[in-house]
């Protein structure tokens, strides 16, 4: 059976639409890039994803940061879930329907029951931050099922 890193991986350079979590697939990014504690993935701008000036809504912003940070604790092969103590987001500039954007994450820390990660999200050529979010996630319980790293 795959570990979960290994299904993000096979996935490298497709949509994502057979996630365990409903909003990732939603959001439908593309994988980039899957590394132990990153992650990249790009989103394109869809209409129902703007506010009504036409541009990225905040709240998908934040949708975006974090379940990008969830996917990275989750391609971490940890046999645990985990959930966000806090999310904390800071815009900077905005992105219009139809633009790819870019949200690369990064585990800053990792501890046996809170991990802290980040993640960035650029336009495609990433000359301009759209925003940078940062959570500190909590280990629960509750394990993943062994079937986690298969498609639906």
């Amino acid at each position: 059976m795959l570990k979960p890193s290994e299904f993000f991986k096979q996935h490298i350079g497709q949509e994502m639409k057979t996630s365990l979590s409903p909003v990732l697939n939603w959001l439908r990014p593309t994988i980039l890039a899957v590394e132990k504690g990153k992650l990249i993935l790009q989103h394109k701008v869809r209409e129902e994803m703007t506010n009504p000036m036409g541009i990225l809504h905040g709240g998908i912003t934040a949708a975006i940061i974090d379940d990008a940070i969830g996917a990275t604790l989750f391609a971490y092969d940890e046999p645990y879930y985990y959930v966000t103590i806090n999310l904390v987001v800071d815009y900077f500039a905005a992105a219009k329907e139809e633009d790819l954007i870019i949200a690369e994450t990064i585990m800053v820390k990792k501890g046996l029951q809170i991990a802290n990660v980040t993640c960035e999200v650029w336009n495609e050529s990433r000359t301009r931050l759209i925003a940078k979010g940062y959570s500190n996630l909590l280990r629960t319980e509750r394990r993943k099922p062994e079937n986690s790293n298969t498609d639906k």
